[in-house]
């Protein structure tokens, strides 16, 4: 089957490897959609924190069961299918607290022996694999990986009714969680993204401002969405130097500080504003089976989510869509990609 690799720095190669063979309560998937993520591209341009080319990456993925292993019981060849990537142990402190997603052992696509989801066929065990409905496209269920970690960062914060909100950086994982937190009431949100096209499409998703860092003040944006209080809540979505204080500062007293942005470089931070306004910051690592389950209860029934797939392409073109997010020139918030039949190759 073709695999595509991240080999180096800003390289790509599309290879054949053996089709795997699905063990004992594993289901194999035919790849019909997959996505590519932050943490793919961090590692396609040489930056991420600890994994290493040569690589097969990719787990945001939806597809149709083609074969199963010895004792699977709750699918059948052809149903339509996607995956939780996340694999607790079970046994570590961490998963007998209640936190799966900090797992000392958690295994996921494209780690130890379990190959990324940039393939034609991927093996997952069954108890990861979820059925979707017939009429969710393919593309829309490999978006509910990504909602998971916007949902997991909402379920973290413990201020109670939240009614305000900041998001900065607005890529997909941002723009995700603005829209969840539009549908679940969150009266006023202010946004902010260097970028004119997501900025846009903060607006679309429902934000009620969506600044310029480089050319407006999202600390008076806040100010402005709040009677001159200040957000409950602020999501981290980006890094910049600055990117912290800004946060605490668009934050009212006694709310919180959220950081889902993969941040490996140092910076610095005025800790005295977190002191005096005794607010809280906590982080947000990927999501917990719940979260997933509740991210893919939104995918099934709100066709809305469609919109954030602007990219259908090849996966034999994946180095050219890895360049497309390196460069940032295309209005881009979710490429998905799928494999072309060969020829004389059908549709399973």
């Amino acid at each position: 089957m073709r695999a595509a690799y991240i080999t180096g720095v800003k390289q790509t190669e599309i290879r054949e490897i053996d089709k795997p063979v699905p063990k004992k309560g594993e289901v194999l998937i035919k790849i019909e959609s997959v996505g590519i993520c932050g943490s793919d591209l961090h590692l396609f341009l040489g930056v991420h924190a600890f994994r290493k080319p040569p690589v097969i990456l990719g787990h945001e993925m939806s597809g149709t069961v083609c074969e199963l292993g010895e004792g699977v019981t709750k699918f059948l060849k052809g149903d339509r299918v996607t995956v939780n990537p996340s694999v607790s142990c079970g046994k570590c402190l961490s998963c007998k607290r209640g936190l799966e997603n900090i797992c000392e052992q958690r295994k996921a696509p494209g780690t130890d022996d379990w190959i990324g989801c940039f393939v034609e066929y991927f093996p997952a065990p069954e108890e990861t694999v979820y059925k979707i409905h017939d009429d969710v496209e393919f593309p829309r269920a490999a978006l509910t990986e990504p909602l998971s970690v916007a949902t997991h960062i909402l379920g973290r914060a413990s201020v109670q009714d939240i009614k305000t909100m900041a998001i900065i950086g607005c890529g997909t994982i941002g723009l995700m969680t603005l829209y969840l937190a539009k549908k679940r009431g969150v009266g006023k949100i202010v946004c902010s993204d260097p970028a004119a096209y997501s900025r846009d499409q903060a607006l679309r998703f429902g934000a009620d401002l969506a600044v310029n860092p480089f050319t407006e003040d999202p600390v008076k944006a806040a100010m402005q969405i709040t009677d001159g209080e200040g957000v409950d809540l602020c999501i981290v979505a980006a890094g910049a130097s600055m990117i912290l204080d800004q946060a605490s500062q668009m934050t009212r007293k006694g709310g919180e500080i959220g950081l889902v942005a993969m941040i490996t470089k140092p910076i610095n931070f005025y800790c005295y504003s977190i002191v005096f306004r005794e607010q809280r910051i906590f982080g947000s690592q990927i999501y917990q089976t719940g979260d997933f389950e509740d991210a893919l209860e939104v995918v099934q029934t709100d066709e809305r989510l469609s919109s954030f797939v602007t990219q259908r392409m090849s996966m034999e073109d994946v180095q050219k869509a890895m360049e497309m997010l390196a460069e940032k020139k295309e209005n881009i918030i979710k490429i998905i990609l799928e494999w072309k039949s060969r020829k004389g190759e059908g549709k399973e």
